[in-house]
């Protein structure tokens, strides 16, 4: 693993996302407080001239207590190996228990953020809060999205300076 700066970060946004997933975590690792849960929707990109990932919860997830506490969290991805991981956490609740114990990840210190990062994973990238908002059915101007919302549990959307990267090799330029 290998610190990334913001400006040399590469990535197949539509493969990380979409087909590998995240692992958004937030929380304070210190004081053993914290969430994770499987994410594949969101971005990186660039807002008010810094280097920012956005990412959505439904209030209806554990996870969203947290993020609404807490002033960072983590995206952290993983070889494909874990896929059955990922998908614990994506399922499971923390309501119900220890669901990180029933998995083969590590949660450990992030370097620079309160919320932790995972010790197998080969990309971490950590970040602040900026920003937040609902999402508004009134402002969906494709009928499409609305199907994605049959619980009317519409997301919150987060935008998170990134403040720290590291992974390996192919997430960045040389």
């Amino acid at each position: 693993m290998k610190i990334i700066p913001a400006d040399q970060f590469v990535t197949r946004i539509h493969d990380i996302w979409y087909n590998q997933w995240f692992l958004l975590t937030s929380g304070d690792f210190k004081k053993g407080d914290y969430n994770t849960m499987t994410v594949a929707w969101g971005f990186f990109g660039i807002m008010w001239s810094r280097p920012m990932a956005a990412v959505v919860v439904r209030p209806t997830r554990f996870t969203f207590g947290f993020m609404n506490r807490y002033d960072t969290f983590t995206l952290t991805a993983f070889d494909h190996k874990y896929e059955d991981d990922l998908m614990l956490l994506g399922t499971k609740s923390g309501r119900d228990g220890d669901k990180i114990a029933e998995t083969r990840l590590t949660p450990v210190a992030s370097t620079v953020v309160a919320a932790p990062a995972f010790k197998e994973a080969e990309l971490i990238v950590e970040c602040k809060k900026m920003y937040w908002d609902d999402f508004k059915p009134e402002h969906f101007l494709d009928p499409y999205i609305k199907t994605k919302y049959p619980g009317k549990d519409y997301h919150r959307m987060y935008f998170g300076e990134v403040v720290y990267i590291e992974g390996e090799e192919k997430y960045f330029t040389q």
